[in-house]
């Protein structure tokens, strides 16, 4: 039994809404969303899981540079943009391509963007993204920084922001979530723990019970979700998203989720986890999960799905050749797209590469 003057160390639930063999566990939290709704829903996370495949095999072709795969974090990274407007902001880690992807950012884009173009980073002015971020946990201060801004201005907007369990034993991270509630402010801060920084497992990340505790001390809120279960990440983030619109302040959300795939293209997991583990998660594959509740619910087939997948293909096809057809870099074009007014001095570096 805790004492009057210690902070509570009571455990936390992950929320979750439908389970693996998708019967609702849930009603209570279930979304509104619509039947049209729930087939976006669906047919994104199928979508990005045949793009990431497609991402991987260009990327052992040597036609993409460092890349990140998704597969097993669709419901984490696809339910939690869905649950934003159009005018938030997002602020990525490297692995968030999906979610700048559904929220606007050219497909393309995301690819020069692996590639090391510069015009990968050059987003447009109507996608309410950043570039993604390399440096674990530096996009927590931008995002803190864009919510500060949305206050001052009186703007009913949320920057959310993305990082892993490793990112969040970075000092960035509760920089970020220490000035978020100290000043009350309209961001979420998503932790997706998919169980290891590259190879650190969590149970040597942290002594904390849950990433979702780590909330209590900066006085925001702190949640937990079953971050393989699509409508359960989408009511989470939307919560959030409405708390912070309302002034209620910032989020903090723990999202339980796995990546099936390494940790990038040079990675090896039979260095640091075993096929037993990997064949718990299995069965609790998002798309899978999802599937079963949409097959029962009568608004999914396989024809649809073999349809979304084929769309992605040619989508994917498509837009790494608009990727790859991208005039290449030049010194002064990237000195250019560093600056509005380009100093003196680099005007002279300039003039001896041109």
């Amino acid at each position: 039994m805790s004492k009057p003057y210690e902070v509570s160390s009571e455990n936390v639930q992950p929320l979750t809404i439908i389970a693996p063999d998708g019967t609702v566990v849930n009603e209570e939290k279930m979304p509104k969303l619509s039947d049209d709704q729930l087939k976006e829903l669906m047919r994104r996370m199928v979508f990005t899981r045949v793009w990431d495949e497609r991402a991987i095999n260009l990327g052992r072709q040597g036609r993409l540079g460092f890349y990140a795969p998704v597969s097993g974090q669709e419901a984490s990274m696809i339910g939690s943009e869905f649950a934003l407007n159009k005018e938030d902001f997002i602020c990525p880690g490297y692995r968030d391509i999906p979610q700048i992807v559904w929220h606007g950012l050219p497909m393309y884009q995301a690819f020069l963007y692996s590639r090391g173009h510069q015009h990968g980073g050059q987003i447009p002015d109507d996608v309410n993204v950043l570039m993604p971020q390399i440096i674990i946990g530096a996009q927590i201060l931008h995002a803190t920084g864009v919510a500060m801004a949305f206050k001052k201005k009186g703007e009913k907007r949320v920057a959310i922001t993305y990082t892993g369990d490793g990112g969040s034993s970075e000092g960035d991270f509760y920089e970020g979530l220490n000035f978020a509630g100290a000043f009350k402010l309209p961001a979420i801060y998503m932790v997706q723990n998919n169980g290891y920084a590259i190879t650190t497992p969590f149970s040597k990340q942290t002594a904390a019970q849950s990433i979702a505790h780590k909330a209590l001390a900066t006085g925001i809120r702190g949640v937990q979700v079953d971050g393989m279960d699509v409508l359960a990440v989408y009511a989470a983030v939307h919560e959030a998203a409405e708390k912070a619109r309302n002034g209620e302040g910032a989020t903090l959300i723990e999202s339980l989720t796995y990546r099936f795939k390494p940790h990038s293209m040079a990675d090896d997991t039979s260095k640091y986890r075993t096929k037993d583990e990997e064949g718990e998660w299995a069965p609790k594959d998002p798309i899978v999960r999802f599937r079963n509740f949409m097959t029962a619910k009568g608004l999914w087939s396989e024809e649809e799905e073999a349809k979304v997948k084929e769309e992605a293909k040619a989508t994917v096809a498509e837009q790494i050749k608009k990727a790859e057809q991208t005039e290449k870099m030049t010194v002064a074009g990237l000195i250019d797209s560093m600056f509005e007014t380009t100093p003196k001095h680099l005007e002279e570096q300039k003039a001896q590469f041109s």
